[in-house]
């Protein structure tokens, strides 16, 4: 394989960008810099693949996987990733080799890891990418421009007991049902780690889709909560200036991630949800989380998530919590959203309609 001089910006040419770099203007990369011991989360860094470990692929920018290889070049940010099923990780740069804490394209130190996990894949930091006058380059420098909070749209809430609870899912099939209803919809990812799948997921079902690193965040982990409002802020904002009346918003991890448990206690996101779906993967989780939930004032409109793959759990969840079950094929259809999301839409003063 040619290796071209990384100084230069056609080392970056050849350079995978991952997903969490989407929105960077790549013409604006003129140098990079070795001085990495003030590097922050969000900055723009080269990378080559020394080993490749547990995420063998690369989620580009242009929303595809990638199969990586030892040599490749790639262009990530650094950040921090809070995945209990994965790895949990720091945005710093503290050796020769740093890992691919993410595939979407985040870059990191992996401090614990899931037993099942696979050693990270191994990167060398080449540099960090600067621009012309010699700054380094970050996502948050092509954030969407802010917004404040929009008052006129409906905003769903979905979150869930854990990773893989089924959120995603529950979050883009209620997108389909709603737009299936005849209803403007977008769909929104406000916390979580930069990655392709949520976002596909949505814009699959009919949903246009924005998310956190459209406000310039690679992740949210360790994120002020101030920052995260802002940004929630601004992408229901932007939403609703692109035509939706209804946003779905999906928070990530569960019910006791940190972001995730400051936005339920105490947040102008909370305050700004018109209604709330919950996604767990069995009963149990089911009634934990509303049982978080309602200590936190909150009252879910119905469970969804795993559990409703299977009729003996989603029995159970329905007796202990007293709330509707409902699977991806019952929030697809306008049946459903006429009787549990529709009560929940919220009506546009006569004086702003006007």
């Amino acid at each position: 394989m040619t290796k071209f001089h990384l100084t230069t910006p056609v080392a970056c040419e050849i350079a995978k960008w991952a997903f969490t770099t989407r929105r960077v203007t790549r013409s604006d990369v003129r140098g990079q810099t070795t001085q990495m011991g003030t590097a922050k989360a969000g900055d723009l860094i080269l990378c080559e693949i020394a080993e490749i470990g547990h995420h063998k692929k690369i989620q580009l920018a242009e929303r595809r996987a990638s199969v990586s290889y030892p040599g490749d070049y790639v262009v990530l940010c650094l950040g921090d990733r809070y995945a209990p099923d994965q790895f949990l990780a720091s945005a710093v740069i503290d050796d020769d080799l740093i890992d691919l804490v993410a595939g979407g394209g985040v870059a990191g130190r992996v401090d614990a890891a899931h037993t099942r996990m696979d050693d990270p894949t191994r990167l060398k930091p080449i540099g960090l990418l600067t621009n012309a006058s010699g700054r380094v380059i970050n996502v948050s420098d092509y954030a969407l421009p802010s917004l404040p909070n929009n008052e006129q749209v409906t905003v769903i809430g979905v979150f869930g007991a854990s990773m893989n609870s089924g959120k995603t899912t529950a979050a883009s099939s209620l997108g389909h049902g709603l737009m299936r209803s005849g209803y403007s919809v977008a769909g929104v990812k406000a916390t979580g780690t930069g990655a392709f799948g949520d976002f596909n997921s949505f814009e699959d079902g009919g949903a246009p889709a924005l998310d956190f690193t459209d406000v310039g965040m690679a992740t949210t982990y360790r994120m002020p909560l101030e920052t995260i409002e802002a940004g929630f802020d601004t992408l229901v904002a932007t939403a609703a200036s692109r035509g939706a009346e209804i946003v779905v918003v999906e928070i990530a991890d569960g019910v006791f991630q940190q972001e995730t448990r400051a936005i339920l206690r105490s947040s102008r996101i909370r305050d700004r949800l018109d209604g709330i779906l919950f996604a767990a993967p069995d009963a149990l989780s089911a009634l934990g989380g509303v049982t978080v939930l309602e200590k936190e004032g909150l009252n879910p409109f119905a469970i969804s998530g795993m559990v409703s793959c299977s009729p003996l759990a989603a029995t159970e969840a329905a007796e202990v919590t007293s709330r509707p079950i409902l699977s991806r094929e019952d929030l697809w259809s306008p049946a459903t959203i006429a009787k549990h999301v529709a009560p929940l839409m919220r009506r546009v003063p006569e004086d702003v309609a006007a």
